[in-house]
This record gives C-alpha cells, sequence and structure tokens, in this order.
C-alpha cells in the first residue's frame, strides 16, 4: 500500500524562469527505503520539502499517509507523519542537553511528561545516543549530533522519515554511523525512508533508487539495475559506485566478470570465484 503517492508534480520557485520540479510521478510503499540521486541543482531537495509539506506543488499532487499535502488545514498531520532530517545537525539542534532536544518536539505537541520521557529514552536508545542524553550536543562529533536529530524526529513516531542529504557535511565515519541507524530503523523499526543523497554508495544500500535530473525522473529500479545504466547516469551528472566501476571496466577488458557488483565484499567474492574457475 503506497505511503507516499506523488502525482505529476511540477514546482517553480517564484524568481525562476525554468521549474525546478517539472511532471514528477512515483509512489512509496510503507516500509520502503527509496533513494533519490542527483547531482547538485537536480531538484531533489525541493522534490523532498514537497513531500514533508515545506513546499506546496505548483502543479500536481502529493499525498502523505492519505493527506493531501495541499490541504492547509491537515499540514500539520502531514509533517507529524513524516518527519525531515536536514544536512546541518547544528541547524537543527536547539537545547543545550542532548535529552532535552530530543524532547523539544514532543513538548510543542503537549504530550504528557511521563510518555515524553519514555520515547526519549527510546528514540537515543534506537539511534544508539543513550549513554549521551546528559552531554552538550556542542561536544559531539558531527554523525552523533545527526544521530541526536535523527532521534529527535523519532520520538515523534513518524510513520515516514525524508533525509534531504542528511550525511553530505560529515566525514566518511559519521556517513557510516548514520546510514547504519537509518538502516535498521527501516529493517527493525518499518520506518518509511526516503534518502535524498549525491553519494552512490549510499544509493546502493536502498531497495529502490530514483534518478532526478533537471527536475524530471530519468530512471527507477533496483540498485544493481540502474547501476547498470553507467552512461545514462554519467549523462546526468552522475557516477556509480566504485566496484561497480572496476567490475565494468573489467568486463569491457575482457574478464568474464558481473558488472552488478557494488559492494568490496561482491567483488572479492567474485574475484574468488574467477579464480577457482581457471
Amino acid at each position: 500500500m503506497s505511503i507516499i503517492s506523488v502525482k505529476d508534480v511540477s514546482y517553480k520557485y517564484r524568481d525562476d524562469a525554468d521549474e525546478a520540479v517539472r511532471g514528477v510521478s512515483f509512489e512509496v510503499d510503507e516500509g520502503e527505503f527509496v533513494a533519490i540521486l542527483g547531482s547538485n541543482g537536480s531538484g531533489k531537495s525541493t522534490l523532498a520539502k514537497l513531500v514533508n509539506a515545506l513546499f506546496v506543488p505548483t502543479a500536481g499532487s502529493v499525498t502523505v499517509c492519505g493527506i493531501d499535502t495541499r490541504d492547509e488545514a491537515r499540514t500539520w498531520d502531514v509533517r507529524a507523519a513524516c518527519g525531515m532530517v536536514f544536512q546541518n545537525p547544528d541547524n537543527q539542534i536547539v537545547a543545550t542537553i542532548v535529552e532535552e532536544d530530543v524532547a523539544f518536539g514532543l513538548e510543542n505537541m503537549g504530550v504528557e511528561p511521563r510518555e515524553i520521557r519514555r520515547r526519549v529514552d527510546g528514540a537515543l536508545a534506537a539511534v544508539g545516543m543513550g549513554e549521551f542524553s546528559k552531554s552538550a550536543p556542542h561536544m559531539l562529533s558531527g554523525g552523533q549530533k545527526q544521530r541526536v536529530a535523527i532521534a529527535g524526529v523519532l520520538a515523534m513516531k513518524p510513520r515516514v522519515i525524508v533525509f534531504d542529504e542528511s550525511t553530505a557535511m560529515l566525514d566518511p565515519v559519521g556517513r557510516a554511523e548514520v546510514i547504519e541507524v537509518v538502516r535498521r530503523l527501516n529493517r527493525e523499526e518499518g520506518v518509511t525512508v526516503l534518502w535524498i543523497t549525491h553519494f552512490m554508495d549510499e544509493a546502493a544500500q536502498a531497495g529502490r533508487i530514483l534518478v532526478i535530473d533537471r527536475g524530471e525522473i530519468r530512471l527507477s529500479g533496483a540498485p544493481r539495475d540502474v547501476f547498470r545504466r553507467s552512461g545514462l547516469l554519467k549523462q546526468s551528472g552522475l557516477d556509480v559506485p566504485e566496484m561497480t566501476a572496476l567490475a565494468q571496466t573489467l568486463r569491457a577488458g575482457g574478464l568474464d566478470i558481473r558488472d552488478d557488483i557494488l559492494t568490496v565484499d561482491e567483488m572479492v567474492v567474485e574475484l574468488c570465484r574467477l579464480k577457482s574457475a581457471t
């Protein structure tokens, strides 16, 4: 069953001549992990804000959990059902103590104090930050701050979380921390994830990829199918994961190797297979 439905959506910023998003349609089922991949200026962040009802379509419709985002009377219902984590964790943290920051949204929602305590503890545990509940956010690493931001959204129990380039400002360690937390939330908690990124290795971990270029969806499919289309990806200013690029280069050179390898582990297995076959 679709939890997000985007139908023929276009969006134009007031002073721009061209539309940032043009005629985009797709659906996301509950519990899916969908990555939206695109280069800078492709329209992917605009699309994220349309799903979260921060923007309203110029044309077409966006429905989240059965709610049309154009219904102004239900804007906050959309945002309660669909949380959002932005690029810079420092812009999302408002309190001087981690647990107070995670509780901030719940307090504004008027949640009862005992329930706030329970949700804050649960959310921090879910992102592996329970031991930092009394810490000052400014003392944390970038990856830890982003995990606190995720906990703040998670505490409000959304059915969907949109991550708008949430690892773009993190180092490789921080990126790995955040993506692992998100994968676990999706796998174990059933949270529907819309992951906006320009990192190929992150998109490869999703169940499905949508490639957006100049405001339009160019490709859609499972990661292996999308990354096989390296020529089309390059036309959109994108690459493929490093191991996929290596496999495709080796195959072009005459080696009988799969062209849909995504990870180092898969490459090792494939090379071992080739070696044992000789």
